[in-house]
């Protein structure tokens, strides 16, 4: 009778040590394909993406055959609430079209300012209407203006920037 049990219970001790290997290798399996979905769309530091950085580009309009320049800001990430209070993270980067040759300059120098009326611009809204299509219009043309508000006080002093030269998000 003791041995009956000692082989029973031996038994399924094996089965259980199978299950047991089986379920790490998928985990490992999953891991590593998860690494390799993350680090093949650059979010691992691929090197496609730079956490805040300034660049200028020249871009012809196709539409007048102007120049037109861009500075980003990128990697913001902010906190949203949803109807319920729900908190939520939003993480943001965005470029900013302008006539002004010196754009990248003037974002730089006043990226503070720009930040700051980004993020009240944000929290203003729920993650509900961001989530909309009309939301996003909506936020995108409020930040226009907000930005060309910023540059133009910044701006004040150097009457060879161009009033309202932002002209896209």
């Amino acid at each position: 009778m003791a041995d009956d049990t000692q082989e029973k219970s031996s038994g399924g001790g094996k089965g259980l040590m199978i299950a047991l290997i089986a379920l790490v290798v998928i985990l490992i399996l999953a891991v590593v394909g998860g690494g390799f979905f993350l680090y093949s769309s650059g979010a691992l530091g691929g090197g496609n993406n730079q956490a805040a950085h300034e660049e200028v580009k020249k871009e012809e309009s196709s539409e007048k055959g102007d120049l037109s320049f861009k500075a980003d800001i990128t990697d913001l990430v902010l906190n949203l609430t949803d109807s319920r209070g729900k908190e939520k993270l939003m993480k943001l980067s965005f470029s900013i079209k302008s006539s002004e040759p010196t754009i990248a300059a003037i974002v730089e120098e006043f990226k503070a300012e720009i930040v700051d009326v980004v993020i009240s611009q944000i929290s203003s809204r729920s993650s509900e209407e961001l989530l909309t299509v009309g939301g996003k219009n909506l936020l995108k043309d409020e930040l226009l203006q907000d930005i060309n508000n910023v540059v133009n006080e910044v701006t004040k002093t150097k009457p060879e920037v161009s009033k309202n030269n932002v002209k896209q998000i």
